[in-house]
Formats: structure tokens, sequence, C-alpha cells
């Protein structure tokens, strides 16, 4: 329990913050599930399209500061590298 007026701001701040932040962790994780679906089935338009997709969300949650922007470019980066050897592999 906080025991001044600032504190207590401060926890409700970081409490709105964290929700906020959970959902768009949530929406990346569901589009990398994406991307890992569409290459299970070998499309590769179906690929492409969720790789950007996911690029894009990536993008926007390190932009919010969500999560980091290198962390966001190696996500991307290993995504396309999977999309890549599946593309070259069949």
């Amino acid at each position: 329990m906080p025991h001044t007026k600032s504190a207590a701001k401060r926890l409700r701040q970081a409490e709105n913050r964290r929700k906020r932040n959970k959902t768009w962790v949530k929406q990346v994780k569901k589009q990398t599930r994406a991307v890992a679906d569409a290459l299970k089935g070998g499309d590769k338009k179906v690929i492409a399209t969720e790789v950007t997709a996911a690029a894009k969300k990536l993008d926007k949650a390190a932009a919010k500061g969500v999560i980091h922007k290198n962390k966001a470019a190696r996500m991307k980066s290993r995504l396309a590298k999977k999309a890549n050897a599946t593309a070259a592999k069949g």
C-alpha cells in the first residue's frame, strides 16, 4: 500500500501501462503463432502476408516501448529467416 499521494499515482499509472502493454504483447504473440501455423501449411503467399503482418505488429510494439527495438528486429529477422528457408525448401 502506497504511503504518499505520488506513490499512489505511480501505482495507478504502472497498472494502466501494464494492461496496455499486455494487450500489445498478446497481439505480437498471436501474430507470431499465425506465422508458425502458416509455415506448417507451406503456402508461400500466406507465409509472406503473415510475416509482413508480424513485422508490422513488432514495429508498432517497439515504437510504443512495449518491447525493445532490438528485440523486435531480432524477432523479425528470425521470422524472415524461417520463411525464406521454407520457401527455398518447397
